[in-house]
């Protein structure tokens, strides 16, 4: 009688510790979930739909356990799911952390950029300083002519106080740009912009664009106008002032429809620039970031411009 007893007790026994062990592992599933959801959210801050769902299922008919079978398919199943959430979390979490360091070493470069940057404005604003980049005006010295054989009048001897007239022909230049007149005055306000940089004529190109964008932050047009405005300066000869215009327009509007370009001519500043490496950095950016959006056309200039940096 004994013996027959036991193999019960041995079972009956068996049921609350499945029981536990399957509840334990329930616990540890949906906690890994909750995590899952909220690192798939840092992945993907745009919306639902986006999320990564966990490559288990359930079986269809599950099997419950046999006389004197101790398994239970139940908990076999939790502890697959468990596994694959585990796997997932360090492929998000490590995606993460690449992601950040990458944006914290862009953001180190440029802080030291826009300080640099920073100087070399305070020394152009310094009195003395030659007037640059009037809008619609041109620097006249109307001081005597220089004797024979003496030097010529330079930005740091000419007079402080040299003043400024505007130019007939620079003007009649402008006048000569038609301004867009569609009633859609963001638009209009854009293109006109577009039309006076075509025009190469750079500093009146520069002062519209920006108009633009700060009168219309959220328009699509914003990250157009920014955009060109980093083009205008680099045309202009000012790349220090271009690559803090084009990461400004990639770091605030990174879903705008030239935010792409802007990170393309980004590098192509920082060559000018002699920051080759940091440009190799900017083509790395891109490549990861966009590729899904950016064409065949880009991708070749990519590639040239990776091959002129010297980019590993």
């Amino acid at each position: 009688m004994r013996k027959l007893l036991i193999p019960v007790l041995f079972a009956t026994a068996a049921i609350p510790a499945a029981a536990f062990a399957q509840s334990n592992v329930e616990g540890r599933v949906g906690k890994l979930e909750s995590e899952m959801r909220a690192v798939q959210r840092k992945v993907f801050p745009g919306g639902a739909g986006q999320y990564i769902q966990p490559d288990v299922t359930a079986p269809e008919t599950p099997v419950g356990p046999g006389p004197g079978t101790p398994a239970s398919s139940a908990i076999v199943d939790l502890t697959s799911r468990v596994t694959s959430l585990e796997s997932q979390m360090a492929s998000l979490t490590g995606q993460i952390e690449e992601n950040q360091n990458r944006v914290r070493q862009l953001q180190d470069a440029f802080d030291a950029y826009r300080r640099t940057n920073d100087a070399r404005v305070k020394a152009v604003e310094a009195p003395g300083a030659a007037v640059r980049d009037a809008p619609d005006a041109a620097a006249d010295d109307t001081s005597p002519p220089p004797r024979a054989g003496a030097r010529p009048p330079t930005a740091s001897t000419r007079p402080a106080t040299a003043p400024v007239r505007s130019d007939p022909a620079r003007a009649t230049q402008v006048a000569a740009v038609e301004r867009p007149a569609s009633g859609d005055t963001p638009e209009d306000e854009y293109l006109y912009g577009y039309r006076l940089w075509a025009a190469k004529l750079y500093p009146e190109a520069e002062a519209q664009l920006k108009k633009v964008a700060a009168d219309y932050p959220r328009h699509r047009r914003a990250s157009y106008a920014k955009n060109l405005l980093g083009r205008a300066y680099l045309d202009d000869g000012k790349p220090s002032l271009a690559s803090m215009t084009f990461y400004d327009n990639y770091k605030t509007l990174p879903d705008g429809e030239r935010a792409p370009e802007s990170l393309y001519y980004l590098a192509q500043a920082l060559v000018t620039l002699k920051k080759p490496a940091d440009a190799c950095k900017v083509y790395g950016e891109l490549g990861d970031v966009y590729a899904a959006k950016i064409g065949a056309s880009m991708k070749a200039d990519i590639a040239r411009g990776r091959a002129a940096a010297k980019c590993q």
